[in-house]
């Protein structure tokens, strides 16, 4: 089908790129998420999709390998395709490349269908038309989603949610989750160190009226493992990062 793979050509931005002119986490998050948007609406299960049948689709695994993150001013290519699904759960892929087709990014996604009503998931294959949905695509990362192991953190990063952290879907964006785990490990580290790898656990929504986060934090070398949570509440997510050390 013609709407199977969604191709972008455009330019990276100074404003959104770290001091170091490279591109910010959280703008990689958007960009992935902004692309699957897109991608989800031409196969017909987006946007336009969700407000007519009230359902949703969420994010429980995000997967993302830096092989270099792009710099500011690069044209890149933006690439996304919904890569297989099951009866319960979809997975999407993502490619990022640079000049001469350079891979810049690869990332896999895990989602399940919400039933916004009744708060539970639902059977995808009740909603997706099977002539619909693309099959034998290529994987851009063929990795599994395994549970994330916890851990006994060092410390706790508390940080405030903001109004502009709210996303229509009325809780905290998605891409939010990767700025506080990076934010997390204190300026030190991140100005020492490069992101290579950053693994998302989605767990529980937080809700636009809760006042602060807390992010328990430990580092261990060049891995750095979060919690997402709310004094309230409890756990909302786990994030795993991996560095290397700035040269």
């Amino acid at each position: 089908m013609s709407d199977a793979k969604l191709i972008i050509n455009r330019e990276l931005q100074t404003y959104q790129c770290d001091r170091y002119g490279n591109m910010r986490p959280g703008i990689l998050m958007n960009e992935l998420q902004g692309m699957g948007d897109a991608n989800a609406e031409k196969m017909g299960y987006g946007r336009t999709f969700i407000h007519e049948k009230k359902v949703g689709w969420v994010v429980t695994h995000y997967l993302v390998d830096v092989v270099r993150m792009p710099r500011n001013g690069e044209m890149l290519e933006y690439s996304t395709w919904a890569a297989t699904h099951d009866a319960l759960r979809a997975t999407r892929d993502f490619e990022i490349r640079g000049a001469n087709g350079e891979l810049c990014v690869r990332a896999t996604s895990q989602w399940v269908l919400f039933d916004l009503a009744n708060r539970r998931i639902v059977r995808i294959d009740d909603w997706v038309k099977p002539d619909t949905w693309p099959v034998g695509m290529a994987r851009a990362y063929d990795r599994k989603f395994e549970k994330f192991a916890d851990f006994d953190a060092d410390k706790t990063h508390v940080l405030k949610c903001r109004f502009d952290d709210i996303d229509e879907n009325q809780h905290i964006n998605n891409a939010v989750y990767a700025v506080w785990a990076t934010e997390s490990v204190g300026y030190e580290y991140r100005d020492t160190h490069v992101l290579k790898r950053i693994e998302l656990n989605y767990k529980h929504e937080i809700s636009p009226t809760t006042p602060e986060v807390c992010i328990d934090v430990k580092i261990d070398g060049l891995t750095t493992y979060h919690k997402v949570r709310t004094a309230d509440e409890g756990e909302k997510a786990l994030v795993v990062c991996y560095w290397e050390s700035r040269n």
